[in-house]
């Protein structure tokens, strides 16, 4: 069954006893970076169930919003160095 975006929710629960975070998410960009990283850093990040992973508590992080200012110049920063945006994605 196909979840809405409103239903694709994340809920990231942590406590100051434990040093690591559980991550339990429906959405599917979230759920395929946390399985690669699984892959990649198994003594660090562990699939609990299909949609459940715990991670460091360093690894979740709150940050300031970027200015309009600050954007701009990460922009032209970028397009200086000749990067470019990745091609959109068409969700069947």
């Amino acid at each position: 069954m196909k979840l809405s975006l409103h239903e694709q929710e994340t809920i990231i629960l942590y406590n100051q006893a434990e040093a690591t975070a559980e991550v339990y998410t429906h959405d599917p960009r979230l759920l395929e970076k946390l399985r690669r990283l699984a892959e990649k850093y198994p003594d660090q990040i562990v699939k609990k169930d299909r949609q459940t992973f715990l991670v460091p508590k360093r690894c979740v992080s709150i940050r300031e919003p970027y200015s309009a200012e600050r954007r701009k110049a990460a922009s032209e920063r970028a397009k200086a160095a000749g990067y470019r945006p990745p091609a959109k994605r068409s969700d069947p």
